[in-house]
């Protein structure tokens, strides 16, 4: 295998797709666009779903990226050989122009030729059929004809080899995945790649997108076939240094050599109690950098992408206490990590003074709830009837203060208590059955709904928007948005909070436009044309070069990829709702449209 930096890797994907007719687009902000399904970009084709549901791209029908995702739903397992929250994610994308063949060839042209994997190193499964849609022996077939053995390509079911849909509706289709051989033995004569023994680790993902799934439950052939691919940087760039784990990479060491420094703890990768703390450091900071640097603009908070912020810098507290952090230690980390992107994505250096400013902010809050919560404890243990504290009171440390059991535990033994962790775990586990009820009821809609109400309030934005800046000024920029089919909110720069009149106005102009009943006209242009037109858009590298760009009337013209209503007449009477803060320096507009 050749030892590529992450450097040299990306070009690399990014060139090798070039060469096959793909266009190479810049990765979209970690803060999905319209997009009221999920709180992050988890993967390269959020930004892309309104192409895939057949919207036409400025920039063509193949596309290649590398896109910044976060998730975090795996945040237990950070700290492991290969989980992290943030994470690059390298991708190429038919929008209906070719299928299966191309993408397996070329799929296992890259992986053997350039990055020089043995082929015997390498398995693949494909979708093993049942009852909704057949067996994938096309795909199996392709594989073989590359000269893949049959014995390492295995069928999985659905839950392995399938990707959506996303909601309850639309999209979906088999996939192929791709993975590398370790050399373990076999856990059982069973074991395959989706086995987790460590033998089979997945490196590459090929998503058939040939079905859409109907409110009935039938998968009808699609219209329009897409493949989606996915291939993550740091777990490949792992495989082909050959390194134990994504941490002993560049991506990582340069902060963990700064862990080091700060903490005077050394990093052993096999002695887990402190190499887990300094993976989950450094892990949780390069996303929290990330995220802070996003110009979408979100900062810590107690809800959406604010919370999971605010979690990971305080996780990261936490796990610094274990590793002996002073105050202000975690931005001397985050700094590590805006020298090391900068190159690749300028908005960290940009926006490297929030950055630095919020995570000793979030510090330095934490730190006060922290001796809130040790006040808690000890009024707790002054009213404890016995020597041990439940569950149910060690968990309200946890969710209220931000106590980590561990730190409980700790302190309940310096007083001679106990704690019932058993009974923390319980409702521990409660607290996220609720959760992922929660993210499943985010999901219901489906995966960036393209309904005609989403395309009718994604309208009012535009118009929303250019009033805002009409009424309060040029400072006024968008810092996100999230659409239902009920209403819309809208998040903008602006210091203070609006006066009614000024509410009032803004509510008035976007139901002039709506009344002027102007046609919405759609061109595609170069960047530079459309700013030339005075065309609204952030302008940064988010854009390829084309864009879209939406005109309506006298009254707005922005970038944008959709989707839209015709004329701004079918929109209906705008009402705004609610007016408040999102974070610091961000207010927030919620908005509906009424049919009366």
């Amino acid at each position: 295998m050749k030892k590529y930096t992450a450097n040299e890797l990306r070009n690399l994907y990014l060139e090798f797709f070039k060469s096959k007719g793909h266009k190479v687009i810049p990765s979209a902000s970690l803060i999905p666009e319209n997009d009221p399904t999920v709180l992050f970009t988890t993967a390269g084709m959020h930004p892309l779903i309104n192409y895939l549901l057949g919207e036409k791209h400025p920039e063509g029908k193949r596309l290649t990226d590398v896109q910044k995702c976060v998730r975090t739903g795996d945040i237990d397992e950070v700290g492991d050989a290969t989980h992290c929250t943030f994470f690059e994610m390298l991708g190429n994308w038919s929008l209906g122009d070719y299928f299966k063949k191309e993408a397996i060839s070329w799929s296992f042209e890259f992986l053997t030729k350039y990055l020089e994997i043995p082929v015997e190193k390498l398995a693949f499964s494909v979708f093993a059929g049942d009852e909704d849609c057949p067996r994938d022996e096309e795909s199996a077939k392709l594989w073989e004809s590359m000269g893949v053995p049959k014995e390492n390509i295995f069928y999985l079911p659905k839950k392995n080899n399938w990707w959506g849909p996303a909601g309850i509706t639309g999209p979906c289709g088999p996939d192929t995945e791709m993975f590398i051989d370790t050399g373990k033995e076999k856990c059982s004569k069973d074991c395959n790649p989706s086995c987790d023994c460590g033998k089979y680790i997945e490196i590459w993902n090929d998503v058939f997108m040939q079905y859409n799934k109907t409110a009935e439950g039938k998968f009808e052939p699609l219209a329009q076939k897409n493949v989606d691919t996915g291939m993550g940087l740091e777990r490949t760039l792992c495989i082909i240094q050959g390194v134990s784990s994504v941490y002993e990479t560049e991506l990582f060491m340069p902060a963990i050599k700064k862990i080091e420094e700060l903490s005077g703890v050394k990093y052993d990768k096999d002695n887990n109690d402190t190499a887990k703390p300094i993976r989950i450091v450094a892990d949780h900071i390069r996303t929290a950098t990330f995220i802070l640097g996003d110009d979408k603009g979100v900062t810590p908070s107690n809800v959406d992408q604010g919370y999971v912020l605010r979690r990971l810098i305080r996780r990261s507290v936490r796990f610094g206490r274990q590793l002996n952090f002073k105050k202000g230690d975690l931005s001397e980390i985050a700094k590590v990590y805006i020298d090391q992107y900068k190159h690749v994505y300028f908005e960290l250096e940009k926006n490297s003074s929030k950055i630095i400013d919020e995570l000793n902010r979030e510090e330095d809050r934490f730190n006060t709830a922290l001796t809130q919560g040790l006040k808690e404890f000890d009024k707790l243990c002054s009213a404890l009837n016995g020597n041990i504290i439940d569950g149910a009171q060690a968990f309200r440390l946890y969710d209220t203060f931000g106590f980590p059991i561990e730190i409980t535990c700790e302190m309940a033994k310096e007083r001679s208590l106990s704690v019932d962790v058993e009974g923390f775990k319980s409702c521990y586990e409660e607290h996220q059955k609720k959760s992922h009820m929660g993210a499943e009821q985010r999901f219901k809609g489906g995966l960036a709904d393209t309904s005609e109400e989403t395309a009718k309030l994604h309208t009012a934005t535009h118009l929303l928007h250019a009033a805002l800046r009409k009424v309060l000024g040029n400072e006024v920029y968008q810092k996100g948005s999230n659409i239902t089919a009920e209403r819309l909110r809208f998040d903008f720069s602006f210091p203070r909070k609006m006066e009614e009149s000024e509410i009032k106005e803004v509510e008035r102009l976007v139901n002039e436009a709506i009344n002027a009943k102007a046609d919405i006209i759609c061109e595609e242009m170069t960047v530079d044309e459309a700013k030339a037109q005075g065309a609204m858009g952030l302008f940064e590298s988010k854009y390829g070069e084309k864009v879209k760009v939406y005109t309506m009337g006298k009254f707005s013209k922005e970038i944008c990829g959709g989707p839209h209503a015709k004329n701004t007449g079918d929109l209906g009477r705008f009402v705004i709702t609610k007016e408040q803060s999102s974070s610091s320096g961000v207010r927030r507009i919620k908005a509906e449209l009424k049919n009366d």
